[in-house]
């Protein structure tokens, strides 16, 4: 198993080695034209209508299992285990949601 990490792991630094001489070639200071711009944003539309998708689904998928961890929540009686197996259900959820529909902020404030 390790042999199989180092393996990977130099794989990836001589891959990082061969890139550096173009990496460093290039000046990151020019300004992007309207053409290259142009041309990222094409590339990018499909990418966030997956993206748009996948958020979507999750997010219906999510209100359905809180759905479900309300009825357990309710359902469970006096039973200790199953109450906190419902709340952190509910709870993770939550987290998920918040961290899909977060993430594209974050990314917008980092770039810009």
């Amino acid at each position: 198993m390790q042999k199989k990490i180092l393996a990977v792991l130099g794989i990836v630094t001589l891959l990082s080695l061969l890139y550096l001489p173009l990496m460093l070639a290039y000046d990151f200071d020019d300004d992007i034209s309207a053409d290259d711009k142009a041309t990222f944003d094409e590339m990018l539309e499909p990418v966030m209508k997956i993206y748009n998708l996948v958020k979507y689904s999750a997010t219906i998928i999510a209100a359905i299992i809180l759905l479900f961890a309300g009825i357990s929540y309710m359902i469970s009686g006096g039973d200790p285990k199953k109450r906190e197996q419902a709340k952190s259900m509910a709870m993770y959820v939550i987290i998920g949601l918040i961290i899909i529909w977060v993430t594209p902020l974050i990314v917008n404030f980092i770039i810009g």
